[in-house]
């Protein structure tokens, strides 16, 4: 039986904010991707695309941001079980990269794809 506290909406908010407050203080990479999906957005609303078209690039435009929340989770986790090197620990981040990169991979290809069909 897992020792969890009883759901409050307002306190898991609380949480997930301060999550994001972490990742923005802590995360080179997650404050380079929040630009680029700043940076990007607009393009999003004033592109003559379809809104299908439009609603996937915004996924994969904010995928590429929870990919990278998830890689720093799991490189946290790592890190709390052991400092040492373990090629088990090494893994498990390196995968956690590869989410990163393969979304950022999905991201580049899909604008690329929908904005050259707009053109």
């Amino acid at each position: 039986m897992r020792n969890q506290p009883k759901y409050n909406f307002f306190k898991n908010t609380s949480y997930a904010i301060k999550g994001l407050q972490d990742l923005l203080r802590s995360e080179t990479s997650f404050k380079i991707e929040l630009f680029v999906a700043i940076a990007l957005l607009p393009v999003i609303f004033f592109l003559d695309a379809s809104i299908t078209n439009k609603l996937l690039m915004f996924i994969t435009l904010f995928g590429m941001l929870i990919a990278e929340a998830i890689n720093s989770a799991i490189e946290r986790v790592v890190d709390l079980v052991t400092l040492e090197h373990h090629p088990l620990a090494g893994r498990a981040k390196d995968i956690g990269s590869s989410v990163v990169f393969l979304s950022i991979s999905v991201f580049v290809i899909t604008w690329i794809f929908i904005i050259w069909e707009s053109l």
